[in-house]
């Protein structure tokens, strides 16, 4: 992880928006969030800009936003942030950067779905919709859409790590769950558009429901499961079965195996991150954990 060595403020995002994009140099702009990869800054009521400050890797992924998500938007029913403008590195700020419309609501990390059926219905949608066969030259995923067994080293590591900081009240329960997910039949379908990182700080809520899908720096071509597995990272009790009825087509046995097993990979992260402060992030991120705990519960019950 490394933090970009120029400070970003209000001063230079208006500077480099006089120089590359002067028509939206004078739009109020105020921070709207520090994320992962990208600092947020909301421009007016219905733009935002994203500025790369904390991963080497965020260059790239706000080139490939640009490049894809544009011609994807117009047919997803929930609102993402539409790229509108790209910002090319300068003296001023060495790398690329991002206007993209502002997407209203609440990370679900924070405001968590209360109304489960409608979530699982919106939710549903909104990969029935994304899940469209890729064209050629679409991006391949850094480990997301390929075969499970690719992220078997890094579960490994991820169990490890919580076991020994005692995050995790049954080891065993957890690797059976992985172990019957990586025993299941690999993807032999076309490679399908995916979001890539469907977890609760990059879903929006609004009402006890989702009201909006943002960060699509993984957007990857691949099997359909690593966004299945949001149905029990995302979703309360209850509402699993649901998002896979109403998802079409209904997925076989073997596509929720896998699913499951992706689940379990971002249930870790979100614990380790959430609760331990690892991966980079001094303090952690404590509100991932209390979802991750709750999605590896819903995911041994489910095994079970």
């Amino acid at each position: 992880m490394t933090h970009t060595d120029i400070e970003i403020t209000a001063e230079l995002i208006r500077e480099l928006l006089d120089e590359q994009h002067p028509d939206l140099a004078d739009r109020p702009l105020r921070l709207g969030a520090r994320g992962w990869d990208n600092q947020l800054w909301r421009l007016g009521e219905d733009l935002a800009v994203r500025l790369p400050w904390a991963t080497d890797n965020a260059d790239a992924l706000l080139r490939k936003e640009h490049a894809w998500l544009p011609s994807l938007a117009p047919g997803l029913p929930l609102p993402v942030p539409v790229p509108q403008r790209l910002g090319e590195p300068s003296a001023r700020f060495p790398r690329p950067w991002i206007v993209t419309t502002w997407v209203p609501g609440e990370p679900a990390d924070r405001e968590p779905v209360t109304r489960g059926e409608e979530a699982a219905d919106a939710l549903a949608a909104f990969l029935t919709a994304l899940h469209r066969p890729a064209p050629e030259g679409a991006p391949v995923g850094r480990d997301r859409g390929g075969p499970l067994a690719d992220s078997a080293e890094g579960f490994a590591r991820q169990l490890a790590s919580a076991t020994e900081l005692g995050l995790i009240a049954d080891p065993d329960a957890v690797r059976a769950v992985w172990e019957d997910a990586l025993a299941a039949p690999e993807w032999t379908g076309p490679a399908l558009w995916l979001h890539g990182d469907l977890h609760p700080a990059n879903v929006l809520t609004s009402d006890g429901t989702f009201c909006g899908v943002i960060d699509f720096g993984d957007l990857c071509a691949g099997d359909p499961a690593h966004d299945l597995a949001a149905a029990w990272i995302l979703l309360p009790d209850g509402a699993t079965d649901r998002l896979f009825d109403s998802y079409e087509p209904t997925p076989d046995a073997a596509t929720l195996r896998r699913a499951r097993g992706c689940a379990l990979t971002r249930a870790l992260s979100g614990i380790l991150i959430g609760d331990a402060g690892l991966h980079g992030r001094p303090g952690g991120k404590p509100t991932w954990g209390p979802p991750g705990h709750a999605a590896l519960r819903r995911l041994i019950a489910s095994h079970g």
